[in-house]
């Protein structure tokens, strides 16, 4: 088994791109590129922690939740979560972040790289107020990249197909937490049965 090493043993793997390509990425956002932003209403958030570990978290609000402040600059509101913060701790020690907008049954999906920062003024909450809650903070992304990526990874994977979808995962977030000593069984019914209310009425 070879181990590739190198970026001349990828290339010869991979090939090259075709010259066009460079070309899409773009600085500001297109139209395209603002007319797909007010239909999102999932995006992944890419960061990376003070010892160099990526994570990535799922965010999402209504179509168009996210703001465009201007042709380089986005708004982001902050919703309640399990306070563990591991994203937003991130953005403070490297403002560099990473986002893929997802529209449902849009096979191309929008990338947009930048530096971040964190936003706490009770205005500017209060411009994103979703099911009578403002922001609790506003996360500020200034583009340094965007562009459309290609729709095979999403036609490959007939992600929006539901005939292909079959039965629902099924997560116990009291199992997940008991597996490593941090409940005891007969807690997790309960504990489940909590966390399905909180998706009733804690959005």
């Amino acid at each position: 088994m070879a181990r590739i090493a190198d970026v001349e043993h990828l290339r010869r793997l991979i090939g090259e791109p075709s010259p066009q390509v460079a070309h899409k990425m773009h600085r500001r956002l297109t139209a395209t590129a603002r007319e797909y932003l007010a239909r999102a209403p999932l995006f992944l958030l890419g960061t990376v922690d003070a010892s160099g570990q990526p994570m990535v978290s799922p965010k999402g609000d209504p179509a168009g939740f996210v703001h465009i402040e201007d042709a380089s600059t986005l708004l982001i509101p902050e919703r309640k979560g399990n306070k563990l913060v591991f994203t937003l701790t991130n953005v403070l020690g490297n403002p560099r972040v990473a986002l893929i907008f997802l529209v449902p049954g849009t096979d191309e999906t929008l990338r947009v790289e930048g530096e971040a920062e964190l936003l706490d003024d009770d205005v500017l909450c209060n411009r994103f107020v979703e099911r009578g809650r403002p922001a609790l903070l506003v996360v500020r992304v200034r583009i340094t990249n965007c562009y459309f990526h290609c729709a095979k990874a999403f036609l490959r994977s007939a992600l929006w197909k539901p005939e292909t979808w079959g039965e629902r995962v099924r997560v116990s977030f009291g199992e997940e937490i008991a597996a490593n000593g941090g409940m005891q069984e007969a807690e997790i019914a309960a504990f489940d049965a909590a966390v399905k209310g909180r998706y009733q009425t804690d959005l």
